[in-house]
């Protein structure tokens, strides 16, 4: 068992089968996390959130078998400190189930617990306190820089210790865009996913949301050490990481302003560690989203830079200049041609990207002709909040600049438009989790991914709280990271060495190649779909258990609402 895991967030399942065995007999693995649950007198009927609740916060657990009342047992006294009646029986229609409700809203002092249902069991421990989601956010965003591309990486999680020499430092050659057989520095960057190469639409994504996290949550994140090579400079640690990523990204822009696609191998790798794929890397011809996204981010870093490293900012505003007028000159939607490539594509339309690109480049400069540019295209492909935002739409991202703006000269009429349209999609967020037997706040939306999609309905709960405060917002919030915790029909958690039975096979090279029994730590894997029933904790099944930056920067955000002021350092 993990001790760092053990004693900061309760346990982590503690028989693991050998690599070899893993990745062919899943049905052994499960069997033999029901019998570890057993023995330790758990049931996984009792599904919770194994890693914790803030005091103040609703607590829930949903029971999937026979629950009159329950009571709530201290740790390791099992002390009883509270008893409960549950709900009626209610049918939760996508994982069909009949289950119960157990609320133990009203422990609020710290400590650690297990809910104890007679006739069916007791679940794993959680804790009640204020610092339960600190070393959940630091884990998760040390697996960014876990992901680093181009440079030898490294960590200890309780008693495993994960590390990979330099690797990809010939990125990349320059056949696929005219430049012949002959290479150029793209070094560096994140790895995208349970694969090696890198992707721009993705990467923009990703920065997207992590820039916000920074811009709305930077008092209570800045301070938390992240033990990464840049550390004790004069930048926080979160945007240390974040500029490992765009400094890559100012490598992927041409001399005329566009950005290419992105570097890859012409086909995915085999499960090797990242300095032992060989396999030659290309860059790909530039792509209009790409494009796009790259403004929208390097114009976010000047001003989430400036106050740190002036010349750096300066820099990245340049280059969002120059992507810009690219755009301009450019405006028919392109999209890469990736002939000879079979891996990821990530295509997408570039007309909410160009959008996004004029909000920042806007609220960064505060120069007119972007705002005028932003109101325009909004108005055009009319003005809405989605459900989720992913790197397939962006839209989202935009009107969360936009409308949080402390910047004169918006429309007031848009401005109304897009708030109420805003605080629409939040109710129907609360509205969707209040009706599902898991509290979902996605409800019976399955899709590839879907876990990450969870998260980022956190980006619109926050910003719907702070322009139309209501406690329902940050009670669906929670219950996003409840559900990625353990309420969910597998009792389990989502993420690699966090919380109870996490997934021990994500779809990831580094965790199928090392010769370590865990995986590599922090990462949230993609969920069931389409039937939340069909996750599999498999290493084959990259549909339902890959990693990717994407899912860690929605669950990044999502975990940095919640960090109070005891962080880990």
């Amino acid at each position: 068992m993990k001790r760092q895991a053990r004693a900061a967030i309760l346990h982590t399942m503690n028989v693991r089968p050998p690599r070899r065995t893993r990745r062919f007999a899943v049905s052994l693995v499960v069997a033999l996390a029901a019998a570890t649950s057993i023995a330790r007198g758990e049931d996984l009927r009792i599904r919770l959130n194994t890693v914790g609740y803030v005091p103040a916060a609703q607590k829930r657990a949903s029971v999937a078998g026979p629950c009159d009342t329950f009571r709530v047992v201290s740790e390791p006294g099992r002390g009883e400190v509270f008893v409960g009646r549950a709900g009626p029986p209610i049918h939760n229609a996508d994982t069909e189930e009949s289950i119960v409700v157990a609320d133990f809203s009203e422990v609020r002092t710290p400590g650690v617990y297990r809910l104890d249902v007679p006739g069916v069991g007791r679940s794993p421990p959680f804790r009640v306190g204020t610092a339960v989601y600190a070393v959940p956010f630091r884990t998760v965003m040390r697996g960014m820089y876990l992901w680093r591309c181009g440079c030898a990486v490294s960590a200890t999680w309780g008693a495993d210790y994960f590390t990979h020499t330099a690797c990809h430092t010939a990125d990349a050659f320059l056949d696929y865009v005219g430049g012949g057989h002959t290479a150029k520095d793209f070094a560096g960057g994140w790895h995208d996913a349970g694969d090696y190469n890198k992707y721009v639409v993705n990467a923009g994504f990703s920065l997207g949301v992590l820039f916000q996290a920074w811009e709305h949550f930077g008092d209570k994140i800045g301070a938390i050490h992240l033990n990464i090579p840049e550390s004790g400079n004069r930048t926080p640690d979160f945007l240390n990481e974040l500029r490992w990523e765009v400094d890559w990204l100012l490598k992927m822009q041409a001399e005329d302003g566009s950005v290419y696609h992105k570097v890859s191998t012409t086909r995915f790798g085999g499960f090797v560690m990242p300095e032992g794929e060989k396999a030659d890397r290309f860059v790909a011809p530039w792509s209009s989203a790409a494009t796009a996204d790259f403004v929208a981010v390097t114009a976010m870093a000047a001003r989430c830079f400036k106050p740190y490293d002036s010349d750096f900012a300066a820099r990245c505003l340049a280059a969002a200049r120059r992507g810009h007028a690219f755009l301009l000159a450019h405006p028919q939607d392109h999209r890469a041609d990736l002939t000879g490539f079979s891996t990821g594509p990530y295509q997408a339309n570039d007309a909410g990207r160009r959008t996004w690109a004029a909000a920042e480049l806007w609220e960064t400069t505060g120069e007119s002709a972007w705002l005028k540019e932003f109101e325009g295209r909004t108005t055009a492909e009319g003005p809405k909040v989605d459900v989720v935002a992913g790197w397939g739409n962006v839209r989202n991202l935009s009107v969360y600049t936009y409308v949080m703006s402390k910047r004169a000269g918006r429309e007031p009429a848009l401005v109304d438009t897009l708030t109420s349209a805003l605080v629409a999609t939040a109710d129907g967020i609360v509205k969707t989790r209040d009706a599902h037997g898991y509290a979902r706040p996605l409800g019976t939306r399955y899709t590839w991914g879907c876990n990450g999609d969870v998260a980022q309905q956190v980006q619109t709960l926050h910003v719907a709280s702070r322009l139309h405060a209501n406690p329902a917002y940050d009670g669906a919030a929670l219950d996003a990271l409840n559900h990625l915790f353990g309420r969910n029909v597998y009792g389990r958690s989502f993420v690699t060495g966090l919380g109870d039975h996490p997934p021990m096979h994500p779809h990831d090279r580094r965790s199928g190649a090392d010769k370590v029994a865990d995986p590599w730590p922090g990462y949230l894997v993609g969920g069931g779909w389409p039937k939340p029933t069909d996750w599999q904790d498999a290493q084959e099944n990259y549909r339902t258990n890959e990693i990717a930056i994407n899912w860690n920067a929605t669950l990044i955000y999502a975990l940095a609402k919640f960090v109070s002021a005891e962080t880990v350092r």
